[in-house]
């Protein structure tokens, strides 16, 4: 059975707001400075990016975590922190984002799509914001925002790079076992390949691309004989083929008979993949019951002889094919829609407010500071948290739930 990574759960973390600072001038013959404290950095963004030259997932199998950078505090004299870099994670076009109930969050659909995946933290204001007529000294700042954090699902409706093609038996399950890391069921028996392999191939240069392993063609597949449509129709998507010629076909057939019974069948099923970047390799060469043609690679995946020129002329063909295709770059960013604020009752019957907005609202305070706790609760009247409660039915003394803060409703708060 192919290992190849067609889909994936990774963690993506936002980078941490930064906080603000609490900080007053302080310089010679400046009687009362006033408040000068700077705001923190916003936390970087996580972005998926559909990008054309990236071939799968594979990547995020072994290390699927991805974080942004967090901001940097602020500091006197209103110098504002550094906002943190944000991290770009580059999945292949046509990557499905899913949350962990399924629901599909974005569909990247052509290269240069983006998809906001977690969002850094907002950064702290400094208590230089706070200064007002009432407020001549405030001595409170707010604390960074913490990032958001997701794990999702990615799913790869996938494009082959290549497509291995060749009769029955002519090597290419043990080939693509041998330059990548499917496992499929090899055995010395007419359509052992009952459907394709995938198989991600990486250069010594960090160069991957994806082989497909395409069940045995037969003459007359083009026609629909044995599972011959099912088969060919693997093929209209790859970007370049590969063809296997059998050194030791059982059928008695020399390569060049092969070759042309082969070329014939994909002509006359789509005469257009003619057309595609082609390579033609003689396998199974440490067996071999023909001459070798001198024009062409001779390999043996069992002794590797040649197998490492493949891969190279398989990227080389690759690097060909995509260059030539036309790439659209799209400027769609999708972003998760804003969560408006809702009240839910807990199961000790409390009060639970939910929302981005309103966790901001408390999680930003100091709240040991009664000006923090004043301002505070400014921005939930703002938000309109109090009305919703008392339109949900609360009463004087019932627990009030917003993030980490808990407290006891009185009448007339807002």
């Amino acid at each position: 059975m192919s290992q190849f990574v067609d889909e994936v759960f990774i963690n993506l973390k936002g980078g941490d707001g930064g906080a603000g600072c609490v900080s007053f001038r302080r310089e010679a013959m400046v009687d009362r400075g006033g408040p000068d404290g700077g705001d923190g950095g916003k936390g970087g963004d996580v972005w998926l990016v559909a990008d054309h030259n990236t071939a799968s997932l594979l990547s995020y199998r072994d290390h699927p975590h991805r974080k942004g950078e967090n901001g940097k505090h602020g500091s006197g004299q209103k110098q504002h922190g550094k906002r943190g870099s944000d991290f770009v994670a580059q999945v292949p076009v046509g990557t499905i984002v899913k949350n962990r109930d399924g629901e599909i969050l974005a569909d990247l659909q052509a290269s240069g799509e983006r998809f906001l995946a977690a969002a850094g933290g907002q950064g702290g204001k400094g208590n230089a914001r706070f200064l007002s007529n009432r407020m001549r000294a405030p001595a409170f700042a707010e604390q960074g925002e913490v990032g958001d954090e997701h794990w999702v699902r990615l799913e790869l409706l996938l494009l082959a790079d290549v497509a291995l093609i060749g009769f029955p038996n002519a090597g290419k399950s043990t080939l693509i076992s041998r330059i990548s890391k499917a496992r499929p069921k090899i055995a010395n028996y007419p359509f052992t390949t009952l459907e394709p392999n995938l198989g991600v191939v990486q250069t010594d240069e960090g160069f991957d691309f994806v082989v497909a392993d395409i069940p045995g063609l037969i003459e007359g597949a083009s026609e629909g004989r044995g599972l011959g449509h099912q088969f060919l129709r693997h093929v209209e998507r790859a970007r370049a083929l590969v063809v296997l010629l059998d050194m030791a076909s059982v059928d008695g057939n020399d390569p060049d008979e092969q070759l042309d019974i082969l070329l014939k069948e994909l002509e006359a099923y789509r005469p257009d993949l003619l057309a595609r970047p082609r390579l033609v390799i003689e396998s199974r060469a440490d067996v071999a019951q023909f001459e070798p043609n001198p024009e062409r690679l001779q390999i043996s995946s069992v002794t590797n002889l040649g197998v490492s020129q493949v891969i190279g002329r398989m990227a080389d063909l690759v690097r060909e094919a995509r260059s030539s295709e036309p790439v659209e770059l799209s400027e769609v960013v999708h972003r998760p829609e804003a969560e408006d604020i809702r009240i839910e009752r807990g199961d000790d019957a409390s009060w639970i407010v939910i929302g981005r907005e309103a966790e901001r609202a408390v999680a930003f305070s100091d709240l040991n500071n009664l000006d923090a706790q004043i301002f505070a609760e400014k921005r939930l009247v703002k938000l309109g948290v109090f009305k919703r409660l008392e339109r949900a039915g609360i009463k004087e003394g019932d627990t009030v739930r917003i993030g980490e803060l808990s407290f006891d409703y009185e009448e007339g708060m807002r």
